[in-house]
């Protein structure tokens, strides 16, 4: 399916990218910054998963960030829309056969440090896997990748050296932290952020660590930015709500989207 994806996707574009991006719950900003771009609906390409969620737009960017070649994935699938595994990580798969060989996850995140503050970014510098599945479950195609994927550095250690440079250059604060996945749809209680605390994560989503999986397991190289979009369950004397999330992209919008067009063309595959 993703040979018939492929196809599909580079009948209708001669850009060939050389990086993908992955733009989480109201931070599809960033794809307006393209030249050259084409629009594809992710509803056009053969296999894609639809996106369900809201703030999440559901297409395939392609275009150029200066001279750079870049696909933004505008939304992504979740596990909590219904979707499997192997569709969720669907849209990295496809974007490693058209040729990009490095990935940039960013998505929306609770903060469970205390550090934390509101409309924060994150770099990703670990994971912990809790959604209960592997992308990678099944039968190996060892033209991808081996049957068991090092992740000792999931998250590239020379990106992240990069992204706090540039972060640094624009003063713009970044922190670093480990990142916890969750099936959702519903937020954590309490007692699972006590617990999420207490095992060594930062912030915690519902997306990011298959998608990271899958990338890693193809040999290309991952960054992962994480935006605090709200605090996580019993910090704060208030329930929490996704109103706040699109809230807290929309605030950070163009903090974001300066730093990836500063950071993009730095990252060398």
């Amino acid at each position: 399916m993703t040979d018939e994806a492929k196809r599909t996707i580079q009948g209708r574009t001669d850009v060939r990218p050389a990086i993908g991006l992955v733009l989480g719950s109201g931070l599809g900003a960033f794809a307006d910054e393209l030249t050259e771009r084409t629009d594809i609906p992710y509803a056009d390409i053969p296999g894609w998963p639809h996106s369900t969620a809201v703030g999440h737009a559901g297409k395939l960017i392609i275009g150029k960030l200066g001279a750079l070649d870049v696909a933004v994935m505008a939304g992504r699938a979740h596990l909590y829309e219904g979707y499997g595994m192997q569709q969720v990580t669907y849209g990295v798969r496809v974007l490693h056969s058209i040729g990009a060989r490095s990935m940039v996850f960013t998505n929306a995140a609770g903060g469970i440090n205390l550090a934390l503050e509101r409309g924060g970014l994150v770099l990703i510098s670990d994971h912990i896997n809790l959604q209960g599945a592997n992308p990678l479950v099944g039968p190996n195609d060892d033209s991808l990748g081996p049957r068991f994927p090092d992740m000792s550095e999931a998250y590239s250690r020379v990106y992240r050296e990069t992204a706090k440079q540039v972060a640094a250059e624009l003063c713009i604060p970044i922190a670093e932290g480990v990142y916890a996945a969750m099936l959702g749809p519903s937020y954590e209680t309490p007692a699972e952020i006590r617990y999420l605390r207490a095992i060594g994560a930062d912030v915690v989503g519902m997306s990011t660590v298959p998608e990271a999986i899958v990338a890693n397991h193809m040999g290309m190289k991952v960054l992962g930015i994480s935006c605090v979009t709200n605090m996580a369950a019993g910090i704060l004397p208030r329930k929490i709500h996704h109103e706040e999330v699109l809230e807290t992209g929309a605030m950070v919008r163009d903090t974001l989207v300066k730093f990836l067009k500063a950071l993009l063309p730095r990252l060398e595959a």
